[in-house]
């Protein structure tokens, strides 16, 4: 390679090197002038005497000029200059002090376009150095005609470059400093996001409600905007929601999601399987795919797609489209690490929800495929209802029962065994049949059969802890007498033929399954024709907020004026009263006609 293209390339390396850059890009010079810059200049310009002083910051392709003193204009205001007229970025190219008496005789600067167009003879360049040695520019003087630099001038020029410099490198480390902080900062406010969406993330089971919670987190702090996507069957969308940090947006986005084709996001983002940031041809696909208002309301400059990942297997489950409008820069490489977390939680979140309804489904099969066939009466309607939870586990022990004695009396029976899973489900099946067991085709009371029952849990080692209520129905001429023991369950309700509600306290009794007891009380009603009783599980009447009493006085007013109402209605009445149900609800109503 001839000598002359080695220096070029020499040059070329100086110029561009990305540690020298980053510092160059630090200081933030631009076409302002620098009030501590200018002042060096006058300096310089009044102690040498020359014709022009400058400050040089010598960027990749040009150099600016935070400090001057004897430009002519415009180069005075505009205080940048194209490399092609700097003789400062031989200073840059070679790291050290230059001195010309006369460029038009050094052929590294006779062809540059300043001699002829400045009127720039004679130059003398001091090297401005970061702490680490990258010259970043020069502390330079011009004069118009040749000049022959005393020591004492250059002298000088070095000793005022050296306090140019340290100015320099100190505006340097507070920038470096700035940086960490907002680094910190930033880091703080992903980990912050981060576990809030965690937490979020944690207290639901519903996937459509997490992702939607999902978006609210992310809108605003990450981006702008966001659309998430999550696959179904087949290549069908299984969810399609946006949220964007202005509420006042809201509507916009439902239009968006209304008529937004998420197949293709989806498709293009299971085929990269990792964040990609979208160049500005596809940006201006999804800003052409909106209305102009929409695309003028949301904003649209930037796009971060990541995906929705599952780990095992895994697989790309759904994508998050990041977006910011113009008034927010594009994304960084933190930001794409965070929203690629996102995308990870989130799909942890889809597994767990998916591998909770595989769980619920099978739950739901065992309980409802133990509840019973209930009994034909003459003279009595019964309905049940089982009703899994919509918060938490789903489904668990509670239980509705009714059979035909021998003799004639028809046993009832409601109970709720401790737990929220499959194995509450399966320890209810044990206890139903056991209280069928052990009480088909004996005349005992219900208080005497619950005792029994108790024992035989104890004795057959069988984990249960268990509320109950048992009770015995006859016919007893144009009445019923009904006789029922209680083991910690919400007491009785009975809708009475004139449209009164009577509920049916007495002294409390332990749970069946903790300690046996030898002795449990009966309790006697008689009870009249078009009279209907109500037997439920907690679920019913309890709330995390509010006292049993107070869901008690709730079923007692809506069943409070209406004897004439069929159980179905009655049951349908009191559900739609509860609150959203944290726990499973049991219900049997027997009406007495």
């Amino acid at each position: 390679m001839p000598r002359g293209d080695l220096a070029s390339e020499a040059r070329k390396g100086a110029l561009g090197d990305p540690a020298r850059l980053r510092s160059v890009a630090r200081l933030k010079v631009g076409s302002r002038p620098d009030p501590a810059f200018d002042r060096i200049a006058v300096i310089v310009e009044r102690l040498v005497e020359v014709r022009a002083a400058l400050v040089t910051v010598v960027g990749e392709d040009r150099q600016h000029l935070p400090g001057q003193v004897g430009l002519p204009e415009p180069l005075a205001s505009q205080r940048e200059m194209p490399l092609t007229h700097s003789l400062s970025r031989h200073v840059v190219e070679s790291g050290s002090m230059i001195v010309v008496p006369d460029v038009r005789e050094d052929p590294r600067m006779r062809d540059n376009p300043a001699v002829a167009e400045l009127g720039a003879v004679a130059f003398a360049g001091v090297p401005l150095a970061d702490s680490d040695g990258h010259v970043l520019g020069t502390l330079a003087v011009m004069d118009s005609e040749p000049r022959v630099w005393t020591r004492s001038e250059i002298e000088l020029l070095i000793e005022l470059g050296e306090v140019c410099g340290s100015e320099l490198r100190l505006r340097i480390a507070r920038e470096i400093a700035d940086e960490a902080r907002r680094a910190a900062e930033s880091a703080h406010g992903q980990l912050t996001l981060l576990s809030e969406l965690t937490d979020t993330l944690a207290t639901t089971m519903d996937l459509d409600v997490a992702l939607n919670r999902l978006g609210g987190l992310v809108a605003g702090r990450l981006a702008d905007w966001c659309l998430i996507v999550l696959a179904g069957q087949g290549g069908t969308v299984r969810h399609l929601s946006a949220a964007h940090r202005d509420p006042a947006q809201a509507a916009t986005l439902r239009h968006l999601v209304a008529r937004f084709d998420a197949k293709p996001l989806l498709r293009g983002t299971q085929q990269a399987g990792r964040p990609v940031r979208w160049d500005e041809a596809a940006v201006a696909q999804l800003r052409d795919g909106l209305t102009a208002e929409a695309a003028e309301r949301l904003g649209c400059s930037s796009c971060l797609v990541v995906p929705i990942t599952s780990p095992v297997p895994p697989r790309v489950q759904g994508a998050v489209l990041l977006v910011n409008g113009p008034a927010r820069p594009s994304f960084t490489d933190a930001e794409e690490a965070t929203a690629a977390e996102v995308g990870h939680r989130a799909g942890l979140a889809v597994d767990n929800t998916r591998v909770y309804d595989r769980h619920r489904h099978v739950a739901e099969v065992l309980q409802h495929s133990m509840l019973p066939e209930l009994p034909q009466v003459d003279g009595v309607q019964l309905f049940g209802r089982y009703l899994p939870a919509q918060d938490g586990a789903s489904v668990g022990g509670d239980w509705y029962d009714a059979f035909a004695q021998p003799d004639g009396s028809l046993m009832l029976a409601v109970g709720d065994v401790a737990g929220h899973d499959i194995e509450a489900a399966a320890t209810m099946g044990q206890v139903r049949n056991l209280v069928r067991g052990n009480a088909y085709g004996r005349d005992d009371s219900p208080g005497p059969l619950l005792a029994q029952l108790d024992r035989a849990l104890h004795g057959l080692h069988v984990p249960a802890a268990a509320t109950a209520v048992l009770a015995r129905l006859r016919r007893d001429g144009d009445d019923y007498l009904i006789s029922f023991a209680n083991a910690g369950h919400p007491p009785p309700v009975l809708l009475r033929p004139d449209g009164e509600v009577d509920v049916w306290w007495e002294s409390p009794e332990p749970l069946l399954g903790l300690l046996p007891r030898e002795q449990r009380t009966t309790c006697h009603r008689r009870v009249r024709c078009g009279s209907t009783l109500l037997l439920y599980t907690d679920g019913l009447v309890e709330h995390p907020a509010r006292l049993i009493d107070d869901g008690i006085a709730r079923i007692r007013s809506v069943l409070r004026g209406h004897p004439g109402l069929s159980p179905g209605e009655l049951c349908d009445r009191l559900i739609a009263s509860a609150p959203r149900r944290a726990d499973d609800i049991a219900l049997l109503i027997v009406a007495l006609r």
